[in-house]
């Protein structure tokens, strides 16, 4: 059964992360991958969030992790696009927009759990 949340979650998040890309892509257009970018941050703030909440007890483990956690946060997020734009960035000879891309991934992904888990314990916890 656990699968089966699995599998609904990851088709569920693939489908939100090519929504949101394209929305982003519509915006911006395709001169940088924001729409890589804005998925992979809002997907590591929503994971921080996910697995505070359940740290603190706020939620059930098994299900919530299964469904949210594995299924629909691991397929929105991408870090194997990311390595694939940042290197068609690089293999371009834009070094700056590839270094820029590879930074802001990772410093904004990491800030983004961070301010997930930080989220719960100030104001969820109390």
């Amino acid at each position: 059964m656990i699968y089966l949340y699995i599998a609904v979650g990851g088709a569920s998040g693939a489908c939100m992360r090519y929504f949101l890309s394209q929305l982003i892509f519509q915006w911006f257009g395709k001169g940088f991958p924001f729409g890589t970018l804005v998925v992979n941050v809002l997907g590591s703030f929503s994971l921080g969030l996910l697995y505070s909440l359940i740290e603190h007890g706020q939620m059930e483990a098994t299900l919530w992790r299964a469904t949210v956690g594995i299924g629909f946060l691991g397929a929105f997020t991408t870090f194997s696009t990311f390595s694939v734009d940042t290197l068609y960035l690089l293999q371009q000879g834009l070094w700056v927009k590839g270094i820029l891309n590879m930074f802001l991934n990772m410093l904004g992904c990491l800030l983004a759990a961070w301010l997930g888990t930080i989220f719960v314990t100030f104001f969820v916890k109390g």
